[in-house]
């Protein structure tokens, strides 16, 4: 099972384009923090890229930098170019109708794909927020973005049938291989985040089955026997990777699954709670308190209102 795609799935981690944005002369754009991750694509020209603290990162045609959620930056022709504010009246008009965000004078020698990327609320699993700080890809380290860039530029250059599905796809294949690339480069990483955990494959094989059976009535003893390792052994590398026992990762898996279905689906409390691997609506109820701080039929209700 790829535990990653499934993770992506439940959590709805999708990308869609914000805007195009394109510069020429001198320009500068202050972007205030999003609660989402933000990625800039650089179509053509130059952009340099400002975040509070750090040094100025030139990204070049071809390049894409990510930025974790929340992250207040900045974006401009030149390291040292004086940032303003967003116009929010032109970026709005330009989210509705699909247009251009111009910036300084034309002709443009700039292009700048905004994107960003979102995690449902309701979903703990944390996929995005393994990204800890701006982690920036050029086009000479991986042939696969340059060539996936080229493919989305081509896309939005030229609209017809079909479009909007597909850079919703090419984004979301964008995030696929910034997470290779991440994978690649913290290939002895293990511990401190999710993705890091991955690379434990002890606490990988062990997630394989969360993941594809949550329904089952895992435990500590269970899984060490399922991921043919001592209850001990596995105890320690969850601690290390995860910062949790399993049994604590079993249980907040499920109620991300609980809590995705009560929201989006009609279906009773006790069905749920049996495809998530409760023996009783009670059990359920219980965990589900413990977790969102009120029992599943109330949390389905304000969702709702």
């Amino acid at each position: 099972m790829d535990v990653l795609a499934e993770a992506l799935r439940v959590s709805s981690a999708r990308g869609a384009v914000g805007v195009v944005l394109k510069a020429g002369g001198t320009w500068g754009l202050w972007l205030d923090p999003y609660p989402g991750a933000a990625l800039h694509v650089v179509s053509r020209g130059t952009m340099w890229l400002q975040v509070p603290g750090g040094k100025p990162l030139e990204v070049q045609a071809g390049d894409a930098v990510l930025l974790p959620p929340g992250t207040a930056h900045g974006i401009a022709s030149g390291s040292g170019t004086t940032m303003g504010p967003c116009d929010r009246k032109a970026t709005v008009q330009a989210l509705t109708d699909g247009s251009a965000l111009h910036l300084g004078s034309r002709p443009a020698q700039t292009e700048v794909l905004v994107l960003r990327y979102e995690q449902d609320p309701e979903v703990s699993t944390p996929v995005l927020t393994s990204f800890v700080r701006p982690m920036h890809v050029t086009s000479r380290e991986n042939a696969q973005l340059r060539k996936t860039v080229e493919l989305l530029t081509a896309e939005l250059a030229q609209p017809q049938f079909g479009t909007t599905a597909a850079v919703n796809s090419i984004v979301d294949l964008l995030l696929i291989q910034f997470v290779r690339v991440w994978l690649a480069r913290h290939s002895e990483t293990r511990s401190g985040s999710w993705l890091g955990a991955m690379r434990d494959p002890v606490v990988r094989d062990a997630l394989v089955c969360v993941h594809a059976r949550p329904e089952h009535p895992w435990t500590t003893e269970s899984l060490a026997v399922a991921t043919a390792v001592s209850r001990t052994t596995l105890s320690r590398h969850f601690r290390s990777a995860l910062g949790q026992p399993p049994g604590a990762y079993v249980t907040r898996w499920r109620i991300d699954l609980a809590s995705v279905r009560l929201r989006d689906t009609d279906e009773p409390v006790e069905s749920i709670s049996g495809a998530v691997g409760y023996a009783s609506p009670h059990a359920f109820s219980r965990a589900f308190r413990r977790a969102r701080g009120m029992p599943p039929g109330e949390y389905r209700s304000r969702l709702r209102k």
